[in-house]
């Protein structure tokens, strides 16, 4: 299973989700949460204490690698994330397949391909750029580092804010799944999902750069994916 690591950017640091961070994750969660209808969101220091176990717990059994967002500029944690959805793809070919399990060593072992997900930020830091460099962050940590075939995005359909943003960097609308699952709020909700592909990588790396510093190159527009989710 893949290894805690920090990814350090300009403006975003991404660390470990760790014990330390409940007091500070449940200030940022606690700013405004007019804007996290659709994403899990600890409540207050129990809360974020109890978010914190329960992720650990799932990282444990290498389900998840979980990160504190950290603004890189005043130190405040501002948010979570994470990698999901492991996949491992090498060995012997056996069926039933068993998805999430390494061949090999899994202290060792890496994903061929996950999932980035579960992300929230404080509405201080939305619309800042720390959410952007994040996702380049682990993206480009999961395909040049980890060497990954694919990396996945979902969202509930009816959150138009996070579609708008996966649609942002880059990645390919697969569709919306019709009546997928039973959403934060308890209706029954579709959900768009997205991905990109490693062979894509190289012209969404270029895409999100030149978003984060306000110059688009209409040839790299013309080079990208068709994002749009209907």
């Amino acid at each position: 299973m893949p290894a805690p690591v920090f990814l350090v950017g300009r403006k975003t640091r991404l660390e470990p989700l760790a014990p330390h961070h409940a007091e500070a994750l449940a200030e940022a969660a606690g700013e405004d949460r007019t804007t996290y209808a659709f994403t899990p969101v600890p409540h207050g220091v129990e809360g974020a204490h109890g978010y914190i176990e329960r992720a650990l717990g799932e990282q444990a059994v290498g389900r998840i690698l979980p990160f504190a967002v950290i603004n890189a500029v005043d130190g405040r944690v501002v948010g979570a994330t994470r990698f999901q959805e492991l996949d491992y793809w090498q060995g012997p070919m056996v069926w039933p397949s068993v998805p999430g399990v390494p061949y090999g060593d899994p202290a060792t072992a890496v994903p061929d391909a996950a999932e980035i997900g579960n992300t929230w930020l404080s509405p201080r830091a939305q619309g800042t750029g720390i959410n952007t460099e994040a996702k380049l962050l682990m993206l480009r940590h999961a395909f040049e580092t980890w060497g990954v075939r694919r990396i996945s995005f979902r969202a509930d359909a009816r959150n138009l804010r996070s579609r708008a943003a996966i649609e942002r960097l880059g990645a390919t609308c697969e569709g919306i799944r019709r009546a997928h699952s039973r959403g934060l709020d308890g209706v029954v909700r579709s959900t768009a999902f997205y991905s990109i592909l490693d062979e894509e990588w190289p012209t969404v790396r270029d895409l999100i750069q030149l978003r984060m510093a306000g110059t688009v190159s209409p040839a790299v527009l013309d080079r990208a994916p068709d994002a749009a989710c209907t």
